[in-house]
């Protein structure tokens, strides 16, 4: 009784936090069922009468087609990081050479330099190459950014793994192609979900390169389709809330699916020593 009468501050907490991180999200979705004018008059309110004519709006706009191209860009560029950043983690947490270090310390520098100071060599560099106005453009950005902090978790990861197990798969013959994947990578599955989470939101909500890499609405991803809710005068926000709803679903599937891969991972690695 004394120990559960000592969790109730927790649980507390964990409603007043749960309330602050849920409000906005039932704001969002309530606001999406309203017309423009009821908005205006009462922000805060349950709708008289529910509406679809916002989502509905979404379907006559280029709203999809955005989508569309962002789940493209996100799920290529997540899948190449996770592949390549796995791969470069390998020799650095596993190998012992000269440039250990200071090719470890080099991606940690890289995690210091800010992205958008970049963006007017890139935009010269995707000219010259002739992906300017694509969604391939946005892709190499994407990569290239998201590298250096996947590699970091992938090696303090990888280092906390027992080298017995490597050594007995070296004993049984195994090679260093096949022990990474077949036996270190599936123990890998809490970094590559927090990965996998961290970067598709960053590059799931990108604006800028996506503004400046493309220029035609076909090849715009989601978060420049958001301007066609902008008018020179008004602004259509049950409109953008529809939009918005819509397009925080990835999000939130990615992240309760990943979740639980990492309770699975982390429940694994507990007993694999």
């Amino acid at each position: 009784m004394i120990k559960q009468l000592r969790l109730i501050p927790m649980y507390l907490i964990a409603i007043v936090i749960l309330i602050f991180t849920g409000l906005p999200f039932l704001v969002m979705i309530n606001t999406s069922f309203k017309k423009q004018l009821e908005f205006m008059t009462a922000p805060w309110s349950l709708p008289e009468k529910f509406t679809l004519e916002n989502y509905f709006l979404l379907i006559e706009s280029n709203f999809f087609s955005y989508f569309l191209n962002s789940v493209i860009v996100t799920v290529i560029s997540v899948v190449i990081v996770i592949i390549f950043a796995a791969l470069a983690s390998y020799p650095l947490a596993r190998m012992k050479f000269k440039l250990n270090r200071p090719v470890y310390i080099l991606f940690l520098i890289g995690m210091m330099i800010p992205i958008h100071t970049t963006l007017i060599p890139i935009f010269k560099l995707t000219q010259t190459i002739g992906l300017y106005d694509s969604i391939w453009a946005l892709i190499g950005p994407y990569v290239a950014f998201a590298l250096p902090v996947s590699i970091v978790i992938y090696t303090q990861f990888l280092q906390e793994i027992p080298k017995e197990l490597e050594e007995s798969a070296k004993i049984d013959g195994c090679g260093h192609f096949r022990l990474f994947w077949q036996i270190l990578f599936p123990l890998l599955k809490p970094a590559t979900a927090t990965i996998a989470i961290y970067n598709f939101i960053h590059i799931w909500n990108e604006f800028i390169f996506a503004l400046v890499l493309t220029n035609s609405p076909s090849n715009g991803t989601l978060p420049i389709g958001l301007r066609e809710f902008y008018g020179e005068f008004s602004v259509n926000v049950p409109g953008i809330m529809a939009a918005l709803t819509l397009g925080s679903l990835p999000l939130l599937l990615i992240y309760f699916v990943a979740q639980e891969k990492i309770v699975q991972g982390l429940a694994a690695g507990s007993v694999k020593g």
